[in-house]
């Protein structure tokens, strides 16, 4: 017959002295008393382990840290654990390695990830770019919350007052990088689900904005206010440069004097200049090759073609050439992306291959095949298109713009 054990009352707990040797007090169902000979009482559980049936302790703490009806929870709580052949002993050391990692897996902590990894995949600065938006609208909040508490409703909260606002551009792109960092939380085995999935369309999508460009025609107009601006001369070299070459402003603010193959007439920019991380190669023309020589009497011996007037061992501003235009007269009309519009729309307008023009402005076509066939045959059939694109140019400069197709580039031989 099993010995009946009486359960323990809140004063015989306290009042349980200090002997000579330690002793405990049961309470029912593994739950004991240990008092020490230090007269500290140490509350614990005897159980048998699941599977192997080998005798353990469990501690649940001090008394009076501990109260006895603290400690009989933790006996239950135990006990159901054992029910389901789990070892409270493991469940807590789990339980424990959980909780360390939500402290060291924190949003903050995962972003500092995404953000190296970010680094490797594209331009720096797109990534530093990324990452001050998190800085200035989610870190503050979200830096210390471990990655498996963040849910939905605070990012709706958090994002909510910035779409109120009219900023929904913002708002897209940080639901993005937000989706990015909870990903790679996934894939490390951090989280199992990332519940903000879909959190983007909670949210209305930003109108689409085309950069402001100036219809073909006004191309003489351009060329006219270029022409009598007060400009730097570098600036003025850097608009013409990107104008010709038909590059994105930090490709044309970046070129270094080391991806000019004068040999071939070619401008290579590296992978890691460019927007979609693939190098591209610029036909030179006869214009471009005269502007090398205009802009070599500036910058001979520097690193970059366009040097910063301030520091001439750092590259020229790529918002330099935008704000030249606002001084020019065509704020709200034109920014220097839109030249790349410019010449965009004036090519299609006069025939040439679409596949020709999307290749020269380094749009990246998805199909490899393709793609690795334009690498090769397209290169020639863009210089030709190329040379047609600066004498267009250099003919709206001189006033001898001619709207009609032509049809035969000037300059090269078929």
């Amino acid at each position: 017959m099993a010995k009946i054990i009486t359960p323990l009352s809140d004063t015989q707990v306290k009042q349980a002295k200090s002997k000579e040797k330690e002793y405990t007090l049961a309470d029912g169902n593994g739950l004991q008393l240990r008092v020490r000979p230090n007269g500290s009482k140490l509350w614990i559980l005897k159980y048998s382990q699941p599977y192997t049936k080998k005798r353990t302790n469990l501690g649940f703490g001090k008394y009076p840290d501990v109260s006895l009806s603290k400690a009989r929870k933790q006996r239950d709580e135990a006990r159901r654990l054992l029910a389901d052949n789990i070892d409270p002993k493991d469940h807590r050391i789990e339980q424990a390695q959980q909780k360390k990692e939500a402290i060291e897996n924190t949003f903050g902590v995962v972003a500092q990830k995404w953000l190296d990894l970010k680094r490797s995949q594209v331009k720096e600065e797109t990534a530093n770019h990324a990452w001050r938006g998190l800085q200035r609208h989610v870190l503050p909040t979200l830096a210390s919350v471990p990655l498996d508490n963040i849910k939905p409703k605070a990012i709706i909260a958090l994002l909510t007052p910035i779409a109120n606002k009219g900023s929904l551009e913002t708002v897209k792109r940080l639901c993005r990088n937000i989706n990015e960092i909870m990903r790679l939380g996934v894939a490390q085995g951090i989280i199992e689900i990332n519940y903000l999935a879909d959190i983007t369309k909670l949210f209305a999508a930003p109108k689409k904005t085309n950069m402001a460009t100036i219809k073909p025609e006004r191309l003489p107009e351009l060329m006219t206010a270029l022409r009598d601006a007060n400009l730097l001369r570098t600036t003025r070299c850097l608009l013409q440069w990107q104008l010709h070459t038909m590059t994105r402003p930090i490709e044309a603010a970046t070129a270094r004097w080391e991806d000019i193959d004068l040999e071939n007439r070619v401008w290579i920019i590296p992978a890691d200049r460019m927007k979609m991380k693939k190098p591209h190669t610029i036909p030179l023309t006869e214009q471009t090759l005269a502007l090398l020589d205009t802009i070599r009497s500036m910058s001979d011996g520097k690193k970059y073609l366009f040097t910063n007037h301030r520091d001439p061992t750092k590259h020229a501003n790529s918002q330099s050439v935008n704000m030249a235009l606002k001084r020019m007269g065509f704020a709200g009309e034109l920014v220097s992306h839109g030249l790349r519009a410019l010449a965009s729309t004036t090519l299609n307008e006069q025939g040439f291959e679409p596949d020709v023009i999307e290749a020269a402005l380094a749009h990246i076509d998805k199909n490899e095949v393709r793609r690795a066939y334009n690498r090769a045959e397209y290169l020639e059939r863009r210089r030709k298109l190329m040379y047609w694109w600066s004498e267009h140019i250099e003919q709206a400069q001189l006033g001898k713009f001619n709207k009609s197709k032509i049809v035969k580039v000037v300059g090269i031989h078929e």
